[in-house]
């Protein structure tokens, strides 16, 4: 329980540096500064400048941004995706569960990350384009569970009452089926926000994600690379972010499994 605490905090105190913390900083992440570049950390640039003389402590905080809103937004849209799809397919069967099924191996068959680098190689990268991008290529394996989860309530004796007394399947399906899946979606959107992020930073790092003017912490990551030995903290600190943010949403995650473990063999 004290971890899952922990956990929480951290992803709190993070949330709140990246989206309160430049307003109380005051410090314009883009501003160049010709004589402090490539600063160490010091009581004046905390976390360091980077070569053009900005402040990383600032920057992170502005990237930060980008890279929770595009791991929260787009583990929102897969899980999104996920519902539909699992569903649908396992509560009207038939051809639209054999439609879904092609769909989900078709996708599966295409490795994911490979996926993105195809999907971002020949448009222009945008935080929304992404979200969608990120989204469409991480939804198959929570679809997957979901369908052969709805396959099980499917059997149970209050879904065959409810259609013999002829409620209409779209309210079952919202009324019944969605909170019993509610704790499956729960675990696999926090599992999804930290594979998003994970993900955008990774294209980023490539350069194929956020590009300059606008940032992220891959994008930082990246930055850093060319002078990781004499500027260390150009890299260090933003992998240090997306290092608290994955490994607490992972452990966040894996306690709501746990939890719902414990709850399901109870029953």
């Amino acid at each position: 329980m004290k971890e899952f605490g922990l956990n929480i905090f951290v992803l709190a105190a993070i949330a709140v540096f990246c989206f309160i913390g430049p307003f109380v900083y005051g410090v314009d992440p883009s501003a160049f500064d010709k004589n402090s570049i490539l600063t160490a950390p010091c009581s004046q640039f905390w976390f360091g400048t980077d070569r053009l003389g900005r402040d990383m402590l600032a920057r992170i905080m502005k990237g930060g941004q980008n890279s929770l809103i595009i791991g929260f937004a787009a583990s929102f849209v897969s899980t999104a995706i996920s519902l539909a799809i699992g569903i649908f397919a396992g509560f009207y069967r038939g051809i639209v569960d054999k439609m879904s099924v092609v769909l989900i191996d078709l996708f599966l068959t295409v490795p994911t990350f490979f996926l993105l680098l195809a999907l971002v190689s020949y448009v222009d990268v945008s935080a929304f384009l992404l979200i969608f991008i990120i989204a469409i290529s991480s939804w198959m394996g929570t679809a997957r569970l979901l369908r052969s989860e709805v396959y099980a309530i499917n059997d149970k004796p209050f879904v065959k009452i409810l259609k013999i007394a002829g409620v209409s399947k779209i309210k079952i399906i919202l009324k019944y089926y969605t909170p019993i899946l509610s704790p499956i979606l729960l675990t696999s959107f926090v599992f999804g926000v930290s594979g998003a992020i994970l993900a955008e930073s990774s294209l980023s790092f490539l350069g194929l994600g956020i590009l300059p003017p606008d940032m992220s912490w891959g994008g930082l990551l990246s930055d850093g690379k060319d002078v990781m030995d004499i500027a260390w903290w150009i890299s260090f600190f933003p992998g240090l972010m997306i290092f608290l943010v994955t490994f607490s949403l992972v452990g966040t995650a894996f306690k709501l499994q746990n939890r719902i473990n414990a709850k399901s063999s109870a029953i």
